[in-house]
């Protein structure tokens, strides 16, 4: 059991990252952190990846939670997610979600969408702060 949380190095990332630590910490579980790549990306490009990945690394255990960090070839985010929820039994999943135009948040992002919809578990989206 644990809390899955999709990551970007990214500032939506970084919140769905941040509410995932909290929510391990309510709830006295992991946290299975899932970063999916192309399997075409350029070395130097996996090379910036494995970069962030320690620095994520390096805050989950100042955090003190128990965690792993999957980087996941397939290249479809929304299936890697689903899938390491469902293989970990997650009590939870959790996305970031980019701050959208009163057009916009009629269409949510497809990955998105696919996870709310098929995750074997509750979902929590978080957005950024201001600023």
């Amino acid at each position: 059991m644990g809390i899955v949380v999709g990551y970007l190095a990214t500032p939506e990332g970084r919140a769905a990252l941040g509410a995932a630590i909290e929510e391990a910490r309510q709830r006295d579980t992991r946290v299975v952190v899932v970063v999916s790549a192309r399997p075409d990306e350029p070395e130097e490009q996996r090379a910036a990846v494995e970069a962030e990945l320690e620095r994520v690394r390096a805050e989950l255990a100042a955090a003190d939670v128990d965690h792993e960090v999957r980087l996941l070839t397939g290249g479809d985010v929304a299936d890697d997610l689903i899938a390491t929820a469902e293989e970990v039994g997650a009590h939870l999943v959790v996305l970031g979600l980019r701050r959208r135009s009163p057009v916009g948040k009629l269409i949510l992002g497809a990955n998105a969408q696919r996870v709310l919809f098929d995750a074997p578990c509750p979902v929590l989206t978080v957005k950024p702060g201001p600023g």
